[in-house]
């Protein structure tokens, strides 16, 4: 995968309001009603991040889960990162996990 420009980074921002960048990653956080529904969403993410080939960053806190997307392997930003951050984001509609606007 290509790095990603600035240019780049700001145009897939757009298209995922949840998600907002801090440094060479992007980050969003998600609450649900408890820890099961967490829970749940982190299964379904799972699932689609392995079907992806990427993994995110996963801070789980009761309700409360938050993720961290970048490829490691290429020191920043790439499409995959904003791949995954709409199937995260798909995965959140399908669980009824509300994103956070702290995230």
């Amino acid at each position: 995968m290509t790095l990603l420009s600035d240019a780049q980074i700001t145009e897939q921002l757009a298209a995922l309001p949840s998600w907002h960048r801090v440094g060479e990653e992007i980050r969003a956080e998600f609450r649900g009603d408890d820890f099961v529904a967490a829970m749940a969403f982190v299964d379904a993410v799972a699932t689609r991040a392995e079907a992806a080939g990427h993994h995110p960053d996963i801070d789980i806190r009761y309700n409360t889960v938050r993720f961290a997307l970048s490829s490691h392997s290429e020191g920043g930003l790439t499409g995959k990162d904003f791949a995954l951050a709409a199937r995260i984001d798909g995965a959140a509609a399908a669980t009824a996990m509300a994103p956070s606007p702290t995230g």
